[in-house]
């Protein structure tokens, strides 16, 4: 499979994300096709990351699988040749939507991240050894970096165009959706998580946090959309190294975010655009660490 910086597919282009290109299939679907751009401190890289793409798209179609019967969901095929026969004009484009494409059900999307932290890290950890609190609101005194979290926190944020998302409280999330939807997303997103977390302790690895996006389609149902317990949207941390009170490895782009890290202190980057040249050594580690993320968590081997 090449590295893709970007798509160009025979059909109406309706949103260019950091990662994603979303094209319109018709009134009521979309496809979703994942690039291997990578992004890190909010900054696109010129450099793709191989196997990236492919490896949140299987991932997400690995969880839509096993979440049938748990949350109702956008996704309708991930398989290419499924895909060309319900969308014929993609036939001479199965090359590039092989492995990194999802056709999906078209949703208005809630303006909301549903973010569920089972384990304290990140901007979370940030926050509470500031402050004590987790978006504003108190948390039990004596926490350490990486504690597990009992029960599980729902921790909501507003979706960023640009920069980061922004925590918010729960009373802010029924200000802007109401209290049913605030509800019924809550609940869905707990759902979703124990699920999660529970498979993926079986094959050794930790979820420590994740965040959903959830939709309305045309007939007014609520159901899970974007991709789902992925590296790029999820903390995934192996369960035999997990020692509370310290930063935990993570299979997701650490090799990147260690160089630019290094860069930055150098003084050889300002941490804006452009980012500087990756080294081949960062994008085959970073590479290598997406695709132990699938293996890790489905148990098998990438294969297209």
């Amino acid at each position: 499979m090449n590295a893709m910086l970007a798509s160009d597919l025979p059909l109406p282009r309706i949103g260019r994300g950091k990662v994603r290109d979303i094209y319109a299939v018709g009134d009521d679907r979309v496809l979703l096709l994942t690039t291997d751009r990578i992004s890190a401190f909010d900054v696109v890289m010129a450099e793709t990351i191989p196997m990236k793409g492919a490896v949140l798209t299987q991932i997400s179609a690995w969880w839509f699988e096993r979440l049938n019967g748990v949350v109702p969901h956008h996704l309708i095929s991930a398989d290419a040749d499924a895909i060309i026969r319900q969308v014929p004009a993609l036939r001479d484009h199965r090359g590039a939507i092989a492995g990194r494409a999802m056709l999906c059900r078209r949703t208005k999307v809630f303006p909301v991240e549903c973010v569920i932290r089972g384990y304290l890290s990140g901007s979370a950890w940030k926050e509470y050894a500031a402050h004590g609190t987790l978006a504003g609101e108190k948390l039990a005194p004596g926490l350490v970096e990486s504690a597990k979290l009992e029960p599980a926190i729902f921790s909501p944020a507003t979706k960023a165009e640009t920069g980061h998302d922004e925590n918010i409280t729960i009373a802010r999330m029924r200000e802007i959706l109401g209290d049913e939807v605030a509800r019924r997303l809550e609940g869905l997103t707990r759902a979703i998580y124990a699920l999660g977390e529970k498979v993926s302790r079986d094959q050794g690895i930790i979820i420590a946090d994740t965040k959903f996006e959830f939709g309305r389609d045309k007939d007014g149902r609520i159901i899970l959309i974007d991709e789902v317990m992925t590296p790029d949207s999820s903390r995934f941390w192996a369960a035999d190294a997990y020692r509370p009170g310290r930063p935990q490895p993570s299979f997701d782009k650490q090799p990147l975010r260690d160089y630019l890290d290094a860069e930055r202190r150098a003084g050889r980057w300002n941490g804006e655009a452009p980012a500087p040249p990756l080294p081949a050594s960062v994008v085959d580690a970073t590479s290598g660490r997406y695709l132990e993320a699938y293996r890790r968590v489905t148990g098998r081997g990438l294969t297209l």
